[in-house]
């Protein structure tokens, strides 16, 4: 029998090549293969798959990359610098990644520096019978305008979802303004050619006091000159996780703003303004992100300077990239999308090979609690809905699909992950889209109500789908399950047209912050019936089990606010928050939406 050694010498002999005749010389380049330099600062496929990734049978390489996706030729050069700085570098999810560099140590350091200044703890043994409090590190590379890093931020946070209510914290309320005040915000900038400047507070929360006792552990990377054991801080000042935190920041910065003779808005009450006309000043809160915005250049400034006199500030120029939304501006209006974001979703799911979908649903494509085998980890599909409704904030197109998903985040099944997959294959294609303000728009408030009876499988309850238009703009758009069932689909119709009537009298409301008159606003409705029932002074038996719903809508309309239009269902542009559509219709209502993709396909 042969050894090994032997059967592999054979193989070589067998495959020498014939000595007998000459054999060319092939030449060979010395060029380095590179890829091309337009696309340097952009996502290179991935090579992590999932068994619904394509490959190239011949070169090993996906199918569809998403450099064939993403495109630099509908960018101004300031904003392509922009998306590309943002791109290339990665925020460390732990402090073991982060600590192996000293830009991020450096961060910690200064962190921890900070709240010693400002007296945020005491270093105390932790008395008996009491609990500290859990913490973490959470780290954040802070851009500049042009996308250039600015800073490096590392944040310490506590755990205050371990926090006892009535022992550790009594109310509590979060800072954080509306998205859709944001969006009218943006509009009447893009309108009236306002400012846009951005503020960030450095340590906001540490500018709060507690007034109830709390204990913290000691943090990573912390080394304290205390002798005993079981150490803790006893918090003297809230900070970041902190249950009350937030509202013991938010009580001490809305002193400071309206002594200086800002108005809080009753609509949203993290909204501010001052003045009118080209005096106006609006000032919008996200717990420590600040918006200013404004005709007048000089006033934005006299109030940043007034908020760096009580609060230690970060001026981080024109708006450009907040919260994870990148809004870019030319002489026709405001773009906002969240790109980046989209591109940080596809690869952290090993979607970047993905083959993209032209449609985020299927049409007529039904999901029940009780279809399919369970998900053995249902963590992360909980983690994949969570980002993807985030999403939603600047992508009417998969809001119904996404709402649809959180309808089965306590118990999940394979269809519903299928379903995740194909949005993740449709947002690989459309990561670029996003909504845009237009300059040349009037302020006519326009909305879009539909429902879609009796079709939740499992309730039997109606889809209500809503959405606002602010001149040409879109603002606001919802897609919700109805609380009750509806008898007909005329009841679910009208239960739908008083969800949207809710929101367009809060519209009016906040616009009135801005000194804007709304008259009234028209509402399109393509189910006759629901518009005769809400012209009807008279109820019917059949009627009365939604008679107040009937007295509201009623009451707009008496009142001159509302006005109620028939639409055609082929013109119905709510339709898309209802349902899944084919493919000709779901186009066609986009493009009637105003959305804008800043990275079309190459061709």
């Amino acid at each position: 029998m042969n050894s090994l050694s032997s059967i592999l010498q054979d193989q070589v002999v067998q495959q020498e090549p014939d000595n007998s005749r000459p054999v060319p010389v092939l030449r060979r380049s010395n060029r380095v293969s590179q890829f091309p330099s337009y696309l340097k600062n952009y996502y290179r496929t991935n090579m992590v798959y999932d068994s619904q990734d394509h490959f190239d049978s011949q070169c090993s390489l996906p199918t569809y990359p998403i450099e064939n996706y993403v495109s630099t030729s509908q960018l101004s050069s300031s904003f392509l610098d922009f998306v590309s700085n943002i791109s290339l570098l990665k925020e460390p999810t732990t402090f073991k990644q982060a600590v192996k560099f000293p830009e991020w140590r450096d961060a910690m350091k200064d962190e921890l520096d900070a709240m010693v200044n400002l007296q945020t703890w005491k270093v105390v043994p932790l008395p008996a019978g009491k609990q500290a409090i859990d913490c973490k590190w959470v780290f954040r590379i802070k851009h500049k305008a042009d996308g250039t890093v600015d800073r490096y931020k590392a944040r310490l946070v506590a755990k205050g979802f371990t926090q006892i209510e009535g022992i550790d914290f009594t109310d509590t309320f979060s800072p954080v303004a509306k998205f859709t005040s944001f969006k009218v915000l943006l509009t009447l900038a893009a309108q009236n050619d306002w400012h846009m400047l951005q503020l960030d507070v450095n340590n906001a929360f540490l500018n709060g006091l507690l007034d109830e006792e709390a204990y913290m552990k000691l943090p990573q990377g912390y080394v304290t000159g205390v002798q005993g054991v079981n150490l803790a801080f006893k918090l003297q000042k809230s900070i970041y996780g902190l249950r009350q935190a937030s509202r013991q920041w938010f009580n001490a910065f809305s002193k400071v703003v309206i002594q200086f003779g800002f108005t809080q808005s009753s609509s949203d009450h993290f909204l501010f303004i001052k003045g009118l006309g080209d005096n106006l000043v609006a000032l919008l809160v996200y717990v420590n992100d600040i918006v200013l915005a404004g005709k007048n250049l000089h006033l934005l400034t006299q109030v940043q300077d007034f908020l760096q006199e009580h609060f230690k500030l970060k001026v981080m120029g024109d708006l450009k990239y907040f919260l994870g939304f990148e809004i870019a501006r030319n002489s026709k209006g405001i773009s906002l999308s969240q790109r980046h974001y989209a591109l940080q979703l596809l690869e952290d799911t090993g979607s970047l090979a993905k083959k993209p979908s032209a449609s985020p649903l299927a049409v007529h494509h039904k999901l029940s609690k009780d279809d399919g085998a369970m998900l053995e980890d249902s963590s992360a599909y909980r983690r994949l809905v969570g980002r993807l409704l985030y999403l939603t904030h600047t992508r009417p197109d998969i809001t119904h699909d996404v709402h649809l998903l959180t309808q089965f985040v306590s118990s999940p099944r394979k269809p519903h992950l299928d379903v995740v997959h194909h949005l993740l294959s449709y947002i690989k294609g459309s990561h670029g889209l996003g909504l845009f303000f237009l300059k040349d728009s009037n302020l006519q408030l326009r909305g879009f109500v539909d429902s879609d009876y009796a079709s939740c499988p499992d309730t039997r309850r109606s889809i209500t789908g809503h959405c606002t238009f602010l001149g040409n703009t879109l603002i606001s758009w919802k897609s919700k399950k109805q609380n009750v069932v509806s008898r007909s689909s005329c009841e679910a119709e009208y239960r739908a047209m008083a969800t949207a009537t809710c929101e367009l009298v809060w519209l009016q409301s906040l616009l009135s912050s801005f000194q804007i008159p709304v008259p009234h606003v028209v509402l399109y409705c393509d189910n006759k019936s629901a518009i005769q029932l809400a012209m009807n002074q008279v109820f019917h038996e059949r009627t009365k089990h939604i008679e107040v719903d009937c007295h509201f809508i009623r009451d707009k309309i008496n009142s001159g606010f509302l006005k109620l239009l028939h639409v055609r269902s082929s013109n119905q542009l709510a339709d898309i928050f209802t349902k899944a559509l084919p493919l000709p219709a779901f186009q066609s209502i986009m493009s009637k939406l105003g959305l804008l993709n800043i990275h079309q396909t190459p061709t």
